[in-house]
C-alpha cells in the first residue's frame, strides 16, 4: 500500500477530534492527565466497531520517508492493516503532518489519532518502564534487545501490564541499533574524555548517561543538529546511525565511539481505551500488523544499517573508535549509577528489577 498523502488524509478527517491546534500548554495538560483519561475510558470519536465515523483508522508518526531504515516498517504495518480490513481504511499522516514528536502520545490520548509511531526515548520520562530497554551497557546489544522486545515476550508483556493502566498499549516494537557517541573536536576513548562536553540527547535516560560521564546533556530536535554542531552550540551527540546519515551529520562530527551507550525503539502505540472498545476483528488486525512491524520492519531496518548506513559512515571522514572489552567494562562501571537512578524513577523496585532481568536474559 502507498501511504495516503497528507492532503488526502486531511480530507478524510472532515470532522476533527480536536477543536483546534494543540498548543504546548494543552499538550502538557494532556500528558499530565493521561491516567485520568485512561480511568475515564476515554476513546473519543470512535464508532461502534472502533473505526472513526468516516470508516477510517487513523495512523500518525513524525517520522519522514527520509528515514529509509524506519519508514518501510511503518508502511508494512499499514499494508498489513489494509490486507486484513480492506482498502481505504488506513488514514495515514507522516512527517509530523498531524502530530509532532512531542504531541503524538498526548494527541493519541485525546483521540486525534488511533495509532501513533513514537520513539521510546521521547516518552520514557512519562512512562519510565520503557527505560529498561534504553539503559547503557546492560546487555550485548541489538540482537539481544530485539529478543527482549519481541511480541509477547516477557518484557513486552510486563511493559504493557504497566502501560495499559496509564492509557497506552504497545502493539509492536522496532528496536534500533545501539547508540554511539559522536563528537566534533575530542575523541572519547575513556569516561573522562566526555567531561565538560555539551552532548545532545533525545531522552532522559541518555541524559543521565551523559551526566554520569561528566558531560552536559542538551535537548534539541534532530532538525537542529547540523547547525548546532557546525556552530559549536553542542560538542557532540548520542545517536543511532540512522540519525547521522538521515541528517548528513557524518560531514560535521569527526569522531564516533562505537559502543552500547544506549538504545531505543520506535513503537506502535494505541489508546488503550479505544483499543479495548474496538471490534474483535479490528483488534486482531492491529496485533497482526504490530507483529509484522516488529518482525519485517526490524529486518528491513537492520538490513539498511548493514548495507547502507554502516558502510557510508565507515567510508566517511569520521574516525571510528572501537573499544576493547576492558574499555567497555570501564564505561559500564562509570555508567552503573544510571541503572540505580532509573530504578528509582520507576518507583517500584521489584517491577524495575524484573524488567531489567528480562533485558539481560533475553
Amino acid at each position: 500500500m502507498k501511504p495516503i498523502s497528507n492532503s488526502q488524509g486531511a480530507a478524510r478527517s472532515g470532522a476533527p477530534f480536536a477543536s483546534g491546534p494543540l498548543n504546548r500548554r494543552s499538550l502538557l495538560t494532556l500528558a499530565a492527565a493521561a491516567p485520568l483519561l485512561a480511568a475515564a475510558g476515554c476513546a473519543p470519536g470512535a464508532s461502534a466497531n472502533g473505526l472513526r465515523p468516516d470508516g477510517a483508522l487513523r495512523v500518525a508518526t513524525y517520522i519522514t520517508p527520509g528515514y529509509t531504515d524506519l519508514y518501510p516498517g511503518i508502511e508494512r504495518f499499514n499494508e498489513s492493516l489494509t490486507a486484513e480490513l480492506g482498502a481505504d481504511i488506513v488514514d495515514f499522516f507522516d512527517s509530523g503532518a498531524l502530530l509532532n514528536a512531542e504531541q503524538l502520545v498526548p494527541g493519541m490520548l485525546r483521540g486525534v489519532t488511533d495509532v501513533g509511531f513514537q520513539t521510546s526515548s521521547y516518552v520514557s520520562a512519562s512512562f519510565p518502564i520503557l527505560g529498561a530497554a534504553e539503559l547503557p551497557f546492560v546487555n550485548d546489544g541489538f540482537e539481544q534487545m530485539r529478543r527482549a522486545l519481541a511480541p509477547e515476550s516477557p518484557l513486552m508483556n510486563l511493559m504493557n501490564d504497566t502501560l495499559r493502566p496509564q492509557g497506552i498499549t504497545n502493539i509492536g516494537a522496532m528496536p534500533c541499533t545501539e547508540q554511539w557517541l559522536f563528537t566534533v573536536d575530542r575523541p572519547v576513548a575513556e569516561p573522562g574524555d566526555l567531561r565538560g562536553l555539551r552532548i545532545r540527547t533525545a531522552g532522559h535516560v541518555e541524559g543521565e548517561m551523559v551526566k554520569s560521564l561528566g558531560g552536559a546533556p542538551v535537548s534539541m530536535s534532530s532538525a537542529e543538529l547540523y547547525e548546532a554542531l557546525e556552530r559549536g552550540t553542542i560538542d557532540g551527540m548520542v545517536s543511532y546511525l540512522g540519525t547521522i546519515v538521515s541528517r548528513g551529520l557524518e560531514d560535521v562530527v569527526k569522531y564516533a565511539t562505537r559502543a552500547h551507550f544506549g538504545a531505543y525503539s520506535v513503537d506502535a502505540y494505541a489508546n488503550t481505551a479505544w483499543l479495548d472498545d474496538t471490534a474483535p476483528d479490528i483488534q486482531t488486525a492491529l496485533h497482526s500488523a504490530g507483529a509484522v512491524y516488529a518482525q519485517e520492519g526490524t529486518d528491513i531496518q537492520y538490513q539498511v544499517y548493514e548495507d547502507d548506513y554502516l558502510p557510508m559512515v565507515e567510508d566517511s571522514s569520521l574516525e571510528i573508535i572501537a573499544l576493547d572489552e576492558k574499555q567497555i567494562d570501564t564505561f559500564r562501571d562509570a555508567t552503573s549509577g544510571v541503572v540505580d537512578w532509573w530504578i528509582k524513577t520507576v518507583g517500584d523496585t521489584e517491577l524495575a528489577e524484573q524488567a531489567l532481568a528480562y533485558v539481560k536474559e533475553a
